[in-house]
């Protein structure tokens, strides 16, 4: 046989069958649910359908999640959606990770603690930010509600198969800089649209010295970048970390499992349909100045100036700067912030929060803001640690898991013509709160924007505490 992707032995390994359109249907090896997958419990309810393989799917409260108060929540649309989830959950049999359950959290968060993501599987959820999972060396893609009901119904789901782009980076990232800001390195070098119709393959020694959350952070962003998801082939940090979760196989079941995973990396001479290489030492701590993930820079760097600049590329960074109230040519770094937030499924892990904290300890923030740890257990973790202390003695809130001010579903918004430091995945326009005007940076650049109440450079923060 030829050499293989790792994407191709995931792809070949799950498909069931390939139409004359050249889609396969694909089996699914785990199906998370949220609170907005309430359209497709209502297309199986107005079917009397039930649920294929309840044992393999999921249902998580994270959206809607309020991170305070939750033993009392008012009546309205955020209390409804959340039962919604509970009796639909509740009549499928599946297991839920409700607010009172003491492993609630964001499901891209939950999906790898619990070690329901594994090797070699693939993913599914309604979320588009479900390629976190690919961390692990899993096919993990979002889904929307057509589709979810569809894999609820038959466990399986239709796709179009992707082409595959591997971005190779080698070297030492720098001190101060970490996975966020190489995803938003290669966002911005290759554009929103960069890696559109390919899976990705993240190789090099730069991404083997990640740590698994590390991993997960960059495969999160890569939908940001166009892809359909993002992928790191399993290796003994992958190992070390799944062993003895909740989920992940026991005994001689794990030594089985380990047989096969070793076998997932792509082999030697398998080809891609594209490779980029990047250079880790370019990377700097880098920061988001428009509406785009891609409309990011070096935190040393000037604001772009559209008059330097021609056609519709002027005319969307023209509209980028008006709607974020910055004046073009003026350096990013002292750009004044009203508010900070960390946390998400992009930045909410514990490694997150120890790499803030780190920036604010003995440190006074100059600006309010809210950490939302990714999940209960890394709420429990970082308390044990001391790390909500020194959040809190900074000024900062400590509150509840969920997706929280990311989307702002469950209230935590920025109000209007508010600039926020962000460790999220998203600055588009009113992402955040309608009018609400969003940069995107790593969890230690926000500790940095908090302390400073402007955009800054870490790394003269982080001298002498890593």
């Amino acid at each position: 046989m030829s050499p293989l992707t790792l994407f191709d032995k995931l792809w070949n390994a799950h498909e069931i069958t390939r139409r004359s359109d050249g889609s396969s249907l694909l089996w699914v090896d785990r199906h998370l649910v949220h609170e907005g997958s309430h359209h497709a419990f209502a297309r199986l309810a107005a079917r009397g359908a039930k649920i294929a393989e309840p044992q393999l799917t999921y249902a998580v409260v994270d959206h809607y999640a309020p991170t305070r108060g939750r033993d009392a929540i008012p009546a309205g649309d955020i209390r409804k959606m959340i039962e919604t989830l509970e009796c639909n959950a509740d009549l499928h049999g599946l297991k839920i990770f409700g607010l009172k359950d003491p492993d609630q959290g964001i499901v891209h968060v939950v999906g790898p603690e619990q070690g329901l993501t594994l090797p070699g599987m693939t993913v599914n959820c309604g979320d588009s930010h479900t390629s976190t999972h690919g961390a692990l060396g899993a096919l993990a893609f979002g889904i929307g509600a057509t589709e979810v009901a569809h894999v609820m119904a038959t466990q399986t789901i239709w796709q179009m198969r992707p082409k595959v782009l591997r971005i190779t980076v080698e070297g030492c990232m720098r001190a101060g800089v970490g996975a966020k800001d190489l995803a938003l390195h290669w966002i911005a070098l290759l554009g929103a649209d960069g890696a559109r119709g390919h899976a990705i393959e993240y190789a090099g020694s730069t991404v083997r010295a990640l740590s698994m959350e590390g991993r997960m952070t960059l495969c999160n962003l890569s939908i940001e970048g166009g892809a359909r998801l993002g992928m790191v082939a399993p290796d003994e940090a992958t190992f070390a970390y799944v062993e003895g979760r909740t989920y992940a196989p026991k005994a001689a079941h794990w030594e089985q499992a380990l047989e096969i995973w070793r076998a997932l990396p792509s082999d030697e001479g398998a080809v891609f349909d594209r490779e980029v290489e990047i250079d880790a030492a370019a990377i700097a701590p880098t920061v988001t100045w428009g509406t785009s993930p891609e409309e990011a820079l070096p935190i040393t760097a000037a604001i772009p100036d559209p008059t330097k600049l021609a056609g519709t590329k002027a005319e969307r960074v023209r509209d980028s700067l008006e709607y974020m109230g910055l004046t073009a040519g003026r350096p990013l770094a002292g750009t004044p912030v009203d508010q900070v937030f960390i946390g998400s499924c992009t930045n909410g892990r514990i490694e997150d929060l120890r790499l803030a904290a780190a920036v604010l300890a003995g440190r006074k923030a100059k600006v309010p803001g809210m950490v939302a740890p990714g999940s209960t257990l890394v709420k429990a973790q970082a308390e044990q640690e001391g790390l909500d202390r020194i959040f809190r003695e900074a000024g900062l809130d400590w509150v509840a898991s969920g997706c929280s001010m990311c989307v702002g579903m469950n209230g935590d918004l920025v109000e209007a013509g508010k600039r926020c430091a962000s460790s999220t995945n998203r600055n588009f326009k009113g992402r955040q709160g309608r009018g609400a005007r969003t940069h995107l940076m790593s969890p230690a650049m926000v500790a940095a924007a908090a302390v400073t109440g402007t955009l800054s450079d870490v790394r003269p923060l982080l001298e002498g505490r890593l």
